[in-house]
């Protein structure tokens, strides 16, 4: 789940000792530049009377998502929340994020290809030297065997019975999906894919967060919507619908059709606006199953009464809530199956929290992340929105992955997202993480592969067909584990549903998640249930932790109602 929502243990650990600067004072001053803000229509208000209302308040509507009444809107008043919020047309206002330059001497900040800040820790832990190369030993897909994770759901096996329809719509809000990776591109749908947000050079602080639009491969902020220069999209896309094309991996549907529904910055922020223009967008345009590996900025926990934050914070976290509440439902009721990460916090959600990492984007100067309190009234999004399936990670013994969130009543059910320390004697071992595609032009760009396209690095690999050579990567997290599922969702839908307005095919999403869940194999908690993990770092250091699982068999906090299994799923 991008950046992932979690540090590895040294950060957590940095991040519970060290005082982090104090909450950010919004001035009234006159902001040198416009502000951004989106803006919640009450409902069943005409978008006429809300317009007035943001007029009258001294801002300028940019855009507006009429299927959920959400608008974004720019202002120079430095009041402005306080004049639009009394409006009775006005539900909620975010601040979405500072617009107008900054210094461009400021440095970009080095990529290795994937997720920001600190918390790339975990989805890029165990990048040591030392390539890996493979041959073609096996008569399935090339790689095949160094996907454990289909091996644990019975994806081979399900594929006798069904590999998924082309008419079947998979939707992937995430930093992109590299429709030219030859893993890909046969599954893609360009036409159909969009691009929902614009990159972020800078933050209200002058830090780097996507970097000057000019050192873009493309030299825009504006991308094409077959492009991801993060990669954590493209991972996504190959692990739910990579073909079976004698060319490195197969997905677990991989006859599906792949639409790029963009909502992440390069860098791994989602914003609120982009979010719910690709949620109602994949709704509008038939989409089935839709994934979500992320959770919306810039905080992990929203909370509507916390005392720790300032009215304006709360005010702001209770629209985050309310519109992706909206955008989720109109999702839902046009048929689309709303599938999330878990999280990578590694804490029970159901239980009083610390977060020290929000506000995690800076819109104001001189704003940055403190610690607060989160009781379990507070609610990360879009994993704890109604009508979504939550999905914790897996190991490759089947255990809990050691990063992963859970909590009894939050988890729906459990996928493979890999476990690098999932090993007999707790090291590291970068294979039991999960492997899926890697945009070559990264690989390029983050000196990962030489001069003869060869990787360097050992947690890339490289396979070829012929003239044809693609490339990927090894990552874990729960952003690894819900496209796993989502696969399993999409075979369901081929199987099951039935043809769409469109020509295409559909399935109540109600009963995509009951045959989900019940096809889903019961994995009882660890016996004691709080269940220690060992990992011996690379640092020469030891990390613990203990998790307790609460629930039965049948349904608890590690695993909800079970490990998906498609072979369950679809082989009847």
């Amino acid at each position: 789940m991008r950046r992932v929502i979690v540090v590895s243990a040294a950060a957590a650990v940095i991040a519970a000792t060290v005082a982090l600067p104090a909450q950010a004072v919004r001035t009234t001053a006159e902001p040198a530049t416009a502000t951004q803000y989106v803006v919640l229509y009450k409902e069943g208000v005409a978008p006429a009377a809300a317009q007035t209302a943001i007029e009258a308040a001294g801002g300028s509507v940019v855009k507006v998502n009429a299927a959920v009444g959400v608008a974004t809107v720019t202002t120079t008043n430095a009041d402005f929340i306080s004049a639009v919020k009394g409006s009775a047309a006005i539900e909620g206002v975010a601040r979405d994020r500072v617009i107008g330059s900054v210094p461009k001497s400021t440095a970009r900040t080095a990529r290795t290809g994937g997720v920001a800040k600190d918390t790339k820790a975990v989805e890029r832990e165990g990048r040591e030297r030392g390539g890996v190369h493979r041959g073609r030993t096996v008569k399935a897909e090339p790689l095949s065997d160094l996907q454990w994770d289909m091996k644990q759901i019975h994806a081979a096996e399900a594929h006798k019975y069904e590999q998924g329809d082309p008419k079947v719509l998979v939707g992937v809000l995430d930093t992109g999906i590299d429709g030219s990776h030859p893993d890909i591109a046969p599954n893609f749908n360009k036409a159909l894919s969009r691009n929902f947000t614009v990159d972020v050079p800078f933050d209200a602080n002058g830090e780097p967060i996507d970097g000057p639009c000019e050192e873009e491969p493309d030299q825009s902020c504006n991308d094409p919507s077959d492009v991801d220069e993060d990669g954590h999209g493209t991972h996504v896309a190959s692990s739910i619908a990579s073909p079976i094309n004698k060319l490195g991996i197969a997905g677990v549907a991989p006859k599906v059709t792949l639409v790029n529904l963009r909502a992440g910055q390069d860098s791994g922020y989602f914003f609120l606006q982009p979010s719910v223009d690709a949620l109602t967008y994949a709704g509008d345009i038939g989409v089935d199953v839709v994934n979500m590996s992320y959770y919306i900025d810039p905080w992990l926990f929203n909370c509507v009464d916390n005392p720790a934050d300032s009215a304006e914070d709360r005010l702001e976290q209770a629209t985050i809530i309310k519109a992706t509440q909206r955008a989720l439902n109109y999702a839902h009721r046009h048929g689309v199956t709303l599938i999330s990460a878990a999280g990578n916090g590694a804490t029970d959600y159901t239980k009083v929290v610390t977060d020290a990492s929000s506000p995690d984007f800076a819109d104001v100067p001189g704003e940055a992340p403190r610690t607060r309190t989160i009781p379990p009234s507070c609610v990360s999004m879009p994993s704890e929105g109604q009508h979504v399936i939550s999905v914790s990670s897996t190991g490759i013994s089947k255990r809990k992955a050691y990063y992963s969130d859970y909590g009894d009543g939050y988890v729906d059910v459990a996928s493979p997202g890999g476990d690098v320390y999932d090993t007999p004697d707790n090291t590291r071992d970068i294979t039991k993480a999960t492997l899926s595609a890697y945009p070559k032009s990264l690989a390029i760009a983050n000196g990962e592969i030489d001069a003869d396209g060869n990787p360097t690095v050992n947690y890339v690999v490289k396979d070829c067909s012929g003239a044809t050579c693609a490339y990927y990567q090894y990552l874990q997290g729960t952003s690894m584990a819900s496209p796993r599922a989502v696969g399993v969702a999409a075979l369901i839908v081929s199987k099951y549903g039935h043809r769409d307005w469109g020509g295409g095919k559909t399935l109540a999403p109600d009963l995509v998640e009951q045959i989900l869940k019940g096809t889903a194999t019961r994995t009882a908690c660890p016996n004691p249930p709080a269940y220690t993990y060992t990992r011996h770092l690379p640092n020469g250091t030891t990390a613990t932790a203990t998790h307790v699982c609460e629930g039965t068999t049948a349904s608890n906090g590690f695993y909800g109602k079970g490990i998906v299994d498609a072979l369950r799923a679809v082989g009847r």
